[in-house]
């Protein structure tokens, strides 16, 4: 009986930039967005009996349709009911090293993991748009974290154009295990305090979103100069997200008095994130920021950029 592991790798926000409102309620997003190293891992195995089976290694991670993998695996079967009478139903394991609510896509990871390994488990011989466009089905990061690297996210986040990954760029996270941020709630709190800056109709807004690709931020990204790369970081979501979670305002005050090379919260938070030109600055500015928040609620990783997604392992 066949059975996939797949590493679903996270990420992070280089540049999050709300434009405005979009008719069927979202935002329309600018961001650049950099697939990590650090992944969850995602097994698929099929089971004799029509049913979908979620476990995971993580007491807070939902086991129900309240989780996206979930979510992937019943739009698979109700996509392709054929396969599924023919294969049966599959039972999903997921390891989780990424952290949980921590604004790094690892949920959106998951269904990416399960929309990939069911398309193999199936020998559906779906290609990569195809899967990304019923990934999108499930949320917005799904098609990025199906093809992962470096991308301009445009949307609700879901129309991607690619970028060359640059090399050897470490990454050091930090979060503390027991605060959430509602990503509904962050966006929801930007549109009451900031509605007023977005654009008054579509021709303005049209406008906002040519200015991401006019930014020397892709040409940073281009020529791999990381001190450049680190001084463009940018999030609107920290407007709001900030000033309601001191823990995640103080994290990201400490990391910046230490040598690095640009920090900045990723996402909706509050996983805060500070770019290094090595693991070794990675684990010294760990043992640094150890040394000057010892609390044992605080969460440290290094970790480095990812040219890729959703991979098979095994």
């Amino acid at each position: 009986m066949r059975s996939y592991s797949l590493a679903a790798p996270g990420k992070i926000n280089l540049h999050l930039e709300i434009l405005g409102d979009r008719p069927d309620g979202y935002h329309e997003l600018a961001m650049i967005l950099q697939s990590i190293e650090l992944s969850d891992i995602v097994t698929i195995t099929p089971l004799s009996t029509e049913a979908i089976r979620l476990h995971c290694n993580h007491n807070q991670v939902p086991l129900n349709k309240d989780n996206l993998a979930f979510k992937a695996a019943e739009l698979m079967v109700a996509k392709f009911p054929a396969a599924f009478a023919q294969w049966g139903g599959v039972e999903i394991t997921i390891e989780k090293n990424l952290p949980v609510a921590a604004g790094l896509a690892g949920g959106s990871s998951n269904a990416a993991a399960v929309i990939v390994g069911l398309n193999l488990l199936w020998d559906l011989g779906l290609t990569q748009p195809q899967l990304q466009e019923l990934g999108a089905g499930i949320g917005s990061d799904v098609p990025f974290c199906i093809s992962g690297g470096t991308a301009i996210a445009t949307g609700r986040g879901e129309t991607l154009d690619n970028l060359v990954t640059p090399p050897e760029i470490y990454v050091l996270l930090a979060k503390y295990r027991s605060l959430a941020v509602s990503t509904a709630w962050a966006y929801q709190t930007y549109r009451q305090q900031f509605s007023h800056t977005y654009p008054p109709d579509s021709q303005a807004l049209a406008a906002r979103k040519t200015k991401l690709s006019e930014t020397d931020l892709l040409q940073t990204i281009a020529h791999q100069d990381l001190d450049r790369l680190g001084k463009s970081l940018y999030n609107d979501l920290e407007k709001v997200v900030l000033p309601a979670h001191s823990q995640v305002a103080k994290l990201r005050q400490t990391l910046e008095s230490f040598p690095n090379s640009g920090v900045m919260m990723s996402g909706s938070g509050p996983t805060v994130f500070a770019l290094c030109s090595s693991q070794q600055q990675g684990e010294e500015l760990q043992r640094q920021l150890k040394a000057a928040l010892p609390e044992p609620d605080l969460e440290i990783w290094v970790t480095k950029f990812n040219s890729g997604g959703v991979k098979v392992i095994s």
